[in-house]
C-alpha cells in the first residue's frame, strides 16, 4: 500500500451493532474514495468484523475500488437485493421511505419481530434451531472468497469475539480471521449457538459469543500491533440519548447499548490518562506513546433507532443508514482532515464529563 507525499495513516476502531452496521458501510465508502488516507489497521467487532473484512477482502481483490465493491456486494446480500437493480431500488426507497423514526417503530411493531422476541425469550437456539443454521454463513462465505483477509497485502485486520467459558475477549488476527470468526464476533447468544473454534494456546474447543460484550470494539491490539497512533472509530450506539426510556423496548434498548459502550468507553477513558501521564511528563515517551483518537458519531440519527432494526434488516432503513455514515464521514474528512498525524480531534475528557459526582482528576 504505497504512501504519497500528503498521505495520512490511520487505524480504524469499528463498533458492532447488526443491520446498523450498514452506517459503517456508508462512513467506509466514503472513506475509500479519499486516497489522501491510508488504512493501517482495522479492529472490528460483530458488524463492524463484517464490514472489516468486506473491505479487506475487496482490497486484495482489486484495490479501494475492490474494497468499495466488496461491502456494497455484502451489505446488498443481507439486504437480499439484486445489485444489478441496486442503485434504482436504492433512488426509489430514498424517495418513498418514511423517517427513520417511523421505521423503527413500525418494526418494533411488526409481528414478525414480536414472534422472534417471545420464541427467543422462551426457547434457546439450541432448542429452536438444533441444527445451528446460520442465516449469513454463506454471506461471509462468498465475501471471503473475493480475496485472502489473512494477507500481509492491505491492512491487518483484528476481530473480537467473547470467550463463553472464561468470559473474556479473544482476538483473532492474521490465519485466525475466517468465516468463523466472524461469525463468533457476532454470535448474539439469544438468536444463534456459540461458535466454537480450536483454540491451538488451550488445546480445546472453544464457543464463542458476540465481541461487543468485552469489546466493542477492542482497541488494544491497535496499542502493540500497528506503529499507527490515529485511531479513527465509527460508533453506531449511540452514547447519549437525552429521552428517558419508558417502555419495554425502549429500556431493552437503552440497556443494549450502554453494555455495548461500556468495554470502549472504558478503553477511552484508559488512552486518556496515559496521555495525559505522557504530556506531563510522568511517563517516558520511548516507553509508552501517545494515541490521538478521532471519531464518526451521528447521535441524533442513530437515537431514532431502536433494538428491533438492528436483529431485522430493513432496506429502507439501510440505505438511509448508509447515507448517514457517508454523510459522517465527509464531514469528518471536511472538518478534522488536518488533524490526522498532528493531534486528537476528539475531546475524550468531554466525551467522559462527570463520573459518580466526582470530577475527573
Amino acid at each position: 500500500m504505497p504512501s504519497g507525499a500528503n498521505t495520512k495513516k490511520i487505524n480504524l476502531a469499528l463498533q458492532g451493532g447488526g443491520a446498523h452496521g450498514a452506517f459503517t458501510w456508508g462512513a467506509l465508502d466514503r472513506l475509500l474514495d479519499d486516497e489522501r488516507i491510508e488504512i493501517d489497521s482495522i479492529t472490528a467487532t460483530s458488524a463492524g468484523a463484517m464490514n472489516a473484512a468486506a473491505l479487506k477482502a475487496g482490497w486484495v481483490a482489486g484495490g479501494r475500488d475492490g474494497a468499495k465493491e466488496s461491502l456494497k456486494k455484502f451489505w446488498l446480500g443481507v439486504a437480499g437485493l439484486d445489485p444489478s437493480h441496486a442503485e434504482v431500488v436504492g433512488d426509489w426507497l430514498r424517495m418513498i421511505a418514511p423517517s427513520p423514526t417511523i421505521l423503527s417503530k413500525l418494526l418494533e411493531a411488526s409481528p414478525v419481530v414480536l414472534g422472534t422476541e417471545a420464541l427467543t425469550r422462551a426457547l434457546s437456539p439450541y432448542q429452536f434451531n438444533p441444527t445451528g443454521y446460520h442465516p449469513l454463513r454463506s454471506v461471509v462465505d462468498e465475501m471471503m472468497a473475493m480475496g485472502d483477509v489473512c494477507e500481509e497485502q492491505g491492512q491487518k485486520l483484528f476481530i473480537a469475539a467473547t470467550n463463553v467459558r472464561t468470559g473474556k475477549v479473544r482476538v483473532f488476527a492474521g490465519d485466525e480471521v475466517t468465516t468463523d470468526a466472524i461469525l463468533a464476533s457476532a454470535c448474539l447468544p439469544t438468536l444463534f449457538q456459540a461458535i466454537e473454534i480450536d483454540d491451538p494456546l488451550t488445546g480445546r474447543c472453544e464457543a464463542y459469543w458476540d465481541g461487543g460484550y468485552m469489546g466493542n470494539p477492542s482497541l488494544f491490539p491497535l496499542f502493540y500491533r500497528s506503529d499507527c497512533r490515529d485511531i479513527l472509530i465509527i460508533h453506531i450506539n449511540p452514547i447519549e440519548r437525552e429521552d428517558l426510556p419508558f417502555t419495554a423496548t425502549e429500556i431493552l434498548n437503552r440497556v443494549n447499548e450502554i453494555s455495548f459502550n461500556g468495554s470502549l468507553l472504558r478503553e477511552l477513558r484508559t488512552v486518556d490518562l496515559v496521555n495525559r501521564l505522557i504530556d506531563a511528563g510522568y511517563l517516558p515517551e520511548d516507553q509508552m506513546t501517545e494515541n490521538r483518537v478521532h471519531s464518526i458519531r451521528d447521535d441524533a440519527f442513530m437515537s431514532q433507532l431502536g433494538i428491533a432494526s438492528k436483529s431485522m434488516p430493513n432496506r429502507p432503513l439501510m440505505v438511509q443508514l448508509h447515507d448517514a455514515g457517508h454523510a459522517a464521514m465527509d464531514r469528518f474528512l471536511d472538518e478534522s482532515f488536518d488533524d490526522i498525524g498532528v493531534r486528537a480531534s476528539v475531546d475524550l475528557r468531554a466525551m467522559f464529563g462527570r463520573s459518580g459526582g466526582l470530577s475527573d482528576p
